[in-house]
């Protein structure tokens, strides 16, 4: 399968985007990572992720509370039900790691969603950073919690964030 990728400058620090060319398939947060080179054989073109790079654009600016472009995140069926899960909290709103395993239907299994959260692929757009610690503390945040405080209080109205592309 051929993939497509950009790489950007954000308000959060650099970031790479992945595509099929039909849908979003990834996103990496790069600060702190300078060996996370592209695969061999995925091909480095804006163009076909011009869309969602304007819907970051509009998050980052406060303007867009909602993306709306096609998603295909890889993982088990439970990591895709988390998944599916997160989409559904809304913009400025955070729960708490047992609240979203009650939402998946397993009280339990908080450590287990944890774990699938951390391994969303596409972070920001699937939403993993509005969860938090059940006393409401910032707890885990695979771009680091800096990444995650940021986006939150974007999300509080607290700030704006400039965006620019590379």
């Amino acid at each position: 399968m051929t993939m497509w990728y950009t790489e950007i400058d954000s308000p959060v620090g650099p970031m790479r985007l992945v595509t099929d060319g039909a849908a979003l398939r990834r996103i990496d947060f790069l600060a702190g990572h300078p060996e996370r080179l592209a695969p061999a054989g995925w091909i480095r073109d804006a163009a076909p992720l011009r869309t969602v790079v304007e819907q970051l654009r509009g998050y980052f600016a406060g303007a867009r509370r909602d993306f709306d472009t096609p998603l295909v995140p890889q993982g088990t069926e439970f990591q895709e039900r988390v998944w599916g899960a997160l989409r559904e909290i809304p913009y400025g709103a955070t729960i708490s790691y047992s609240e979203l395993a009650a939402r998946v239907g397993n009280p339990l299994a908080f450590r287990a969603v944890g774990l699938a959260n951390g391994q969303n692929p596409i972070p920001i757009v699937i939403p993993c950073h509005r969860v938090i610690g059940k006393d409401g503390t910032l707890v885990g945040y695979g771009g680091g919690l800096h990444i995650k405080e940021t986006l939150l209080a974007l999300e509080r109205g607290e700030r704006r964030l400039a965006f620019s592309t590379a």
